[in-house]
């Protein structure tokens, strides 16, 4: 590719994930250098994506990547990562996930109740007017930038036998713990948010792709019933009264699961790798994924909660804390530890068919 085409890049794609760590919060057991390799190393040029509904698909797909790739010397596969929905169809930690997605304007797909209002397509394409009104730079010649985008990709673990143990221990009962993890969340393991469901799960509430995501936190502005703090309301604090304007910082999520379930009740770790890739669209690295994981993640201050961090998944280090707003007195929780390691990510450009043409001509 021409200099001047690589250098219309945006900053934060150039300098690549492993480079904006401690902007990230990828410290600790999470920073680069603890990192699987070839994870920020500069040696990860490609990704390809295989998507099937069962092991005998994927073999046809497989092999077809295999064939496609002999014809190409000079690419080398540097690592592989089996991703698959677990038989529960939740997260290794037990909970329901990809539930909230922005709607895109234009695009046709449909806007369940509770998904907001839509997004405009330059949010997520690049070439098209975004919530500003503007383009989102993009790179050049425009034949290269347009109709891509960016895709964060990120491998993290996730520490389940230690986020079972620290709800055990803040706990008096069971069903305690249930509540305690449904604070901590916004939902219940069945989906259904803590905003609809106070007391407890509701997996009909959870399963209601048209319920389940329909609700605001104007009723609940001080966290009594979800606390501010919670992932969810972190994520996408919806309504809030926030700092700044929440649609500027959508995301499109396609995430899935990787290595065995941890067994139900146990508390210790068996040593297992599991946990989830993260994906992320978005035409704004840095005002959409980089925003949402440094200031809504790893900084409370956008929402009255100075540095706390978000339990779950923020850079904790084990002098943490959580608070959950209650009467007469709030209950503060010490001690949040890292329940999810990064093991690698990087930031990849997802171009057009028409940039795939220009690409493959430039050669010729």
């Amino acid at each position: 590719m021409p200099q001047t085409s690589l250098n219309s890049f945006p900053e934060e794609f150039r300098q690549g994930m492993a480079a904006r760590a401690e902007f990230l919060g990828d410290t600790g057991e999470s920073a680069p250098a603890h990192w699987e390799p070839p994870f920020g190393t500069g040696q990860v040029h490609i990704v390809l994506s295989l998507v099937a509904a069962d092991q005998e698909s994927l073999a046809v797909v497989l092999e077809r990547a295999r064939q496609a790739r002999s014809q190409l010397p000079g690419l080398q596969v540097v690592y592989r990562q089996d991703l698959y929905q677990l038989a529960s169809g939740r997260t290794s930690f037990g909970y329901k996930d990809g539930i909230s997605n922005p709607a895109v304007e234009g695009s046709g797909a449909d806007n369940p109740p509770g998904g907001g209002p839509t997004i405009k397509a330059g949010e997520f394409v690049l070439g098209y007017p975004d919530q500003t009104g503007n383009l989102p730079p993009m790179p050049q010649p425009d034949v290269l930038g347009r109709n891509g985008t960016f895709v964060v990709w990120r491998k993290l673990h996730t520490r389940v036998a230690a986020f079972r143990r620290y709800l055990r221990d803040n706990a008096g009962s069971p069903e305690e713990e249930s509540l305690l993890a449904a604070k901590i969340v916004g939902r219940w393991p069945s989906g259904a948010p803590l905003i609809l469901a106070p007391e407890h799960d509701d997996p009909d509430l959870g399963a209601d792709e048209r319920r389940n995501n329909d609700f605001l936190y104007a009723s609940d502005p001080h966290g009594a019933v979800c606390p501010r703090g919670a992932h969810a309301r972190r994520a996408n604090p919806r309504d809030s009264e926030i700092i700044g304007d929440v649609d500027l910082h959508r995301l499109i999520r396609r995430s899935t699961s990787y290595g065995p379930p941890l067994p139900a009740g146990t508390l210790d770790d068996d040593g297992a790798d599991r946990g989830i890739v993260f994906i992320a669209v978005n035409a704004h690295l840095d005002r959409q994924f980089e925003f949402v994981k440094s200031q809504w993640f790893n900084d409370g201050n956008f929402t009255g909660l100075d540095v706390e961090k978000d339990l779950l998944t923020g850079d904790n280090d084990g002098s943490g804390v959580f608070t959950i707003p209650q009467r007469p007195v709030r209950r503060r929780l010490h001690g949040v530890e890292r329940f999810v390691v990064t093991r690698g990510g990087e930031y990849f450009f997802l171009p057009s068919l028409s940039a795939l043409r220009w690409l493959a001509g430039l050669g010729a």
